[in-house]
């Protein structure tokens, strides 16, 4: 018969994990909400899911530091409308989290179909390595590093070449220069690891 200590020692065990998979649904359900608010254009929700220190970094543009400066980013980009496509799915998660801590890191990969029609179709892959934090009891994103791997012509595929990355937005500066400096596919890219072993 196990003693009252142990009783509670395997109480606080069992609490514990069950707080790291109530984590692990909330940090995948922050992440696709993420990718559904850019499908549609939804630069404020998309936003808003970042901390307000949180920072945002993709295809090499430099970084920009704030919830408002990710905004004015992320509003920057093309509207969603008639004859616009801009899906973004976030696929393969590999999280480590720090219940107690209330932080948390994830690597990701974002399959992308973007286009306007009769203009243009590309189809595009990028590594997420992010952070996260909790604050006032949710998880919001801390950093978002998107590390574009290709970029293509949808009529010509990845066999071709791939589309050079565009390395600024038009009016907005970042805040700071690009994490590392990488040119996408046909080059060969690998965004850091923030692990080293699953």
């Amino acid at each position: 018969m196990p003693s009252t200590e142990q009783l509670l020692a395997r109480i606080e065990r069992l609490e514990a994990r069950a707080m790291e998979a109530e984590d692990y649904r909330d940090l995948v359900n922050l992440q696709g909400a993420y990718g559904y608010y850019v499908d549609k254009g939804r630069w404020d929700d998309a936003a808003d899911l970042f901390a307000k220190s949180g920072t945002l970094e993709i295809a090499g543009r430099g970084i920009f530091v704030g919830r408002e400066r990710v905004r004015a980013y992320l509003q920057h980009l093309p509207p969603y409308e008639y004859g616009a496509l801009y899906n973004h799915m976030q696929l393969q998660p590999v999280l480590h989290i720090d219940s107690a801590a209330g932080t948390a890191k994830g690597r990701w990969r974002t399959l992308m179909m973007v286009g306007w029609l009769g203009k243009e179709g590309r189809w595009g892959e990028a590594t997420y390595e992010n952070s996260y934090r909790r604050e006032n009891g949710k998880w919001r994103i801390a950093s978002l590093h998107g590390v574009v791997n290709f970029y293509c012509e949808y009529d010509q595929g990845w066999h071709r070449g791939g589309v050079k990355l565009l390395r600024s937005i038009d009016g907005l500066a970042p805040d700071l220069p690009p994490s590392i400096e990488y040119e996408a596919f046909p080059e060969p890219v690998i965004a850091p690891y923030h692990y080293d072993e699953v």
